[in-house]
């Protein structure tokens, strides 16, 4: 391996169930809700000063006579935004606290809070070393919510890892990793052994790069268990290939193997939390480049299946090595075949950022997870996979094109493409996710984002 992966971001926040004497106090106040300073005269006068007036995500710390932090107190607003504690870390003094007053049902509010504690200092010469303490109440699980936090941390920090330092070989050293830390079998086949066991879209998106394309495979749990197999897309770099993009189209394209650090996040929450599942991690790893021997429009590609393939754009390259992983997942007949991708921009401009679209070819499965993601805040939305739309995708020479010629429907007719090489899964779903926050939110910087895979962990623990 060319590259060495840093350190996952730890979280800066330590959970405790143990209260001491010194910890501070937080109040959640709802907005113009007056009475919570009813009986304190000081916190009614500092509210009044700082016009806190129970704002979500307001913060308001009540100093001491001499001067340091007795309490705090944060705008819960209408009681809508579960992750207003985003911004706690960065706004209270260091010490330690705990929540005065709790919802039913606290494990956002806590999540919040330790995903908002995230920064990406890898490159940065200084560092913050500010600590805070938080009381945990009984009704929250530590391990769990140190499970979530820190597997957002890994998906977050492998997305924003540019990609001089995050290649191919570097995700699958990432998922090697994972296999050691967790006890799973990882193999992997990369560079013209890829044509010898009939992957020839990854090889063929892949083969420009200045790092060999790969097959990453990982093998977890016990046999009898429910097959669950996750394929990311794990494009390094887009570039467009020889259809290249503009300058400001490759700015955030260390992010297109968002997909790959998504589904390698599920996995580690599936292998952390020890579920029963017999799990398949799949990862086609590439760098979409230009050089002379780059695929090209035109092109004409075999794949796995042994449907061919017309090239009608070489930026549309994340179904194609999609379209190989799939169909070497499906081959062993998965109970459930998820795969995740930043795929296409028409999923942005249909939902935006923070909603990813999804499409499922079982209705039950697509009704619990939509059901799932609203209930954890999670959001997922599905979306169909429209029949009539396959004629999209025609070609006049090959079995199928993989792109339209009109431009409509971009995210349906890519979840189409991706549905002819899924045969054998009974239980298969496709996420068009972004991956990224472009403008910053209380617990979500700017920045890599896990997206969806808190739904999917909560719905497999229910298996």
């Amino acid at each position: 391996m060319s590259r060495i992966l840093a350190p996952i971001t730890s979280c800066p926040i330590e959970f405790t169930t143990d209260q001491s004497e010194h910890s501070h106090p937080i109040i959640l106040v709802a907005e113009n809700d007056e009475s919570f300073a009813s009986e304190d005269p000081v916190a009614a006068s500092w509210a009044k000063t700082n016009h806190f007036t129970g704002k979500s995500g307001a913060i308001l710390v009540v100093p001491d006579n001499d001067g340091t932090a007795s309490r705090a107190y944060l705008g819960a607003g209408d009681g809508s935004d579960a992750f207003i504690t985003g911004n706690l870390f960065k706004q209270l003094p260091e010490g330690e606290w705990y929540f005065a007053n709790l919802p039913e049902n606290p494990l956002n509010l806590f999540l919040g809070l330790g995903l908002g504690s995230y920064k990406f200092s890898r490159y940065l010469q200084t560092e913050g070393d500010k600590k805070l303490k938080f009381t945990l109440p009984e009704n929250i699980d530590r391990s769990e919510l140190k499970r979530l936090v820190e597997t957002t941390f890994f998906v977050r920090d492998l997305i924003n890892t540019p990609t001089n330092d995050m290649q191919p070989d570097t995700i699958e050293e990432a998922i090697r990793q994972l296999g050691r830390t967790y006890g799973a079998n990882v193999t992997s086949i990369w560079g013209d052994d890829l044509l010898k066991q009939n992957f020839p879209m990854v090889h063929a998106v892949g083969r420009a790069g200045s790092v060999a394309p790969r097959i990453i495979d990982l093998r977890w749990g016990e046999v009898n268990r429910p097959k669950v197999t996750l394929v990311g897309k794990g494009v390094a770099f887009d570039s467009g290939g020889l259809d290249i993009k503009s300058a400001n189209g490759m700015l955030l394209m260390k992010k297109d193997m968002g997909g790959a650090a998504n589904v390698m996040g599920l996995a580690r929450l599936i292998m952390d939390a020890k579920l029963p599942v017999q799990l398949r991690l799949i990862v086609p790893a590439v760098e979409n480049s230009i050089s002379g021997n780059a695929f090209r429009p035109g092109d004409v590609l075999k794949s796995r299946k042994g449907l061919t393939v017309e090239i009608g754009n070489t930026d549309a390259e994340g179904r194609l090595i999609l379209a190989d992983a799939l169909a070497f997942g499906d081959e062993d007949k998965p109970d459930y075949l998820f795969d995740m991708a930043t795929l296409t921009g028409a999923a942005r401009v249909a939902l935006g950022p923070d909603v990813p679209p999804f499409y499922c070819n079982n209705g039950d499965l697509g009704r619990e997870i939509s059901t799932l993601s609203l209930n954890i805040q999670d959001p997922l939305w599905q979306l169909p996979l429209w029949k009539p739309y396959q004629k999209k995708l025609s070609s006049r020479i090959a079995d199928l094109n993989n792109v339209t010629t009109d431009g409509f429907a971009g995210s349906i007719t890519a979840a189409l493409f991706l549905q002819k090489f899924v045969d054998q899964a009974v239980n298969w779903a496709h996420f068009d996710i972004y991956g990224w926050t472009p403008a910053e939110k209380p617990a979500f910087p700017i920045g890599g984002e896990a997206q969806g895979i808190r739904t999917l962990y909560t719905f497999l623990k229910g298996l």
